[in-house]
């Protein structure tokens, strides 16, 4: 039997990488492979992390063979870990990059793999280049890419940015739905479920709120006066990873506190599916990007999006068929929301239905073994 080892986040930590790699690693198991995920017994040191805690309060999958063993800030570790995966020998190591200061850490762990001349290592890039610039993004990401054999990206902007590193194979693949959150409810179970009115206009911003991600800039189009008329209600469902008190500061100077309602502790993996429900169309107002997580979300709950014009994101999104593109701005954001309303619902399901197709983890594994031989 193939043997496959997956590097990233995986539980005990939450969150969108975690639970993307458990999912890959199903699919993987799914398509014949020995799978096991190498996640980190420490992520971030506390004083790094933006939230209130890096861990999931969800029962560990049972489903799924994961060992918590990496250590991002012990030098030693890398080596044992490298050291351990060397003798192990699985045919594909695939490892997660999402943000430079993991560059060291996982640079010497796949330098270790690479010694018994056998594992291939493919490398799933989410970032390259980060969204937060910090010191030293350009060494360490350029130690990182030194032992991988071939990359995975999931937009067209972070493969542009990988060649900026390295010129080894990459190839784009669209980012997979996330199948592992349920089924849809109804949009009446999910309201009563989370406590919303039944009858109102609700539209969803979801996700860990950072600058980049520009909920400042719907703030201020829930601001534009026919929103205000439309009455129309924002939902924000996720957890603030910076200080909430700029935002709050907003809400009140634009005197929008009526027309939010404000969810913003972690969400549960157990509860995303009554998030998704519960909403009208899912809003994603980026001031930049490269992919979005939300996007497959909203696809396979079957939900239409907004999305702004940077990145990977139009890509994603034909515009007036699974939902509408608007630039970041508060008034292009708030005519494109409008406009969502004006085409209604039932407008976007069947090209909704007809996309969703392509978005498949079987594909992901099929691209990263392909990928992998080049």
């Amino acid at each position: 039997m193939k043997k496959a080892i997956i590097i990233g986040p995986a539980w005990p930590l939450r969150g969108g990488l975690a639970s993307f790699d458990e999912r890959l690693a199903r699919q993987f198991t799914q398509d014949g492979y020995d799978t096991t995920i190498y996640t980190f017994s420490l992520q971030y040191p506390d004083f790094l992390f933006p939230g209130t805690t890096q861990y999931s309060t969800d029962p560990a999958p049972a489903d799924i063979r994961i060992k918590k063993c990496i250590n991002s800030i012990n030098p030693l570790n890398w080596l044992s870990v490298g050291n351990e995966l060397k003798k192990l020998q699985p045919d594909l190591v695939v490892v997660r990059y999402w943000l430079p200061l993991m560059g060291p850490c996982l640079g010497t762990i796949l330098r270790r793999v690479k010694k018994n001349k056998f594992t291939r290592v493919v490398c799933i890039a989410d970032n390259v280049i980060p969204h937060e610039k910090r010191f030293g993004d350009k060494p360490f990401t350029q130690y990182f890419v030194k032992p991988v054999d071939a990359f995975i990206t999931m937009s067209e902007k972070v493969r542009n940015d990988l060649f900026l590193f390295t010129s080894k194979p990459a190839q784009q693949v669209v980012h997979p739905l996330y199948d592992n959150f349920g089924e849809a409810v109804t949009k009446e179970e999910a309201r009563k479920k989370l406590s919303l009115p039944e009858n109102e206009k609700i539209i969803l911003f979801f996700g860990f709120i950072r600058k980049y991600k520009g909920l400042d800039i719907l703030l201020e189009a829930m601001n534009d006066e026919r929103i205000r008329k439309a009455g129309i209600k924002l939902l924000i469902a996720g957890e603030f990873y910076e200080k909430r008190e700029e935002y709050d500061l907003l809400v009140e100077k634009l005197g929008i506190a009526s027309q939010l309602i404000q969810r913003t502790d972690f969400i549960a993996d157990s509860e995303v599916r009554y998030y998704l429900s519960a909403a009208d169309f899912v809003i994603q107002p980026y001031r930049n990007a490269t992919q979005s997580g939300v996007t497959p979300l909203a696809y396979h709950f079957e939900k239409p999006m907004l999305v702004t014009n940077v990145g990977g994101l139009p890509d994603l999104v034909p515009d007036g068929k699974v939902g509408i593109i608007a630039e970041p701005d508060p008034a292009s954001i708030a005519t494109g929301i409008l406009k969502l309303y004006e085409l209604g619902e039932d407008h976007f399901l069947p090209w909704l239905q007809e996309e969703k197709k392509k978005y498949s983890w079987e594909k992901l594994v099929t691209a990263i073994e392909t990928v992998g031989t080049l």
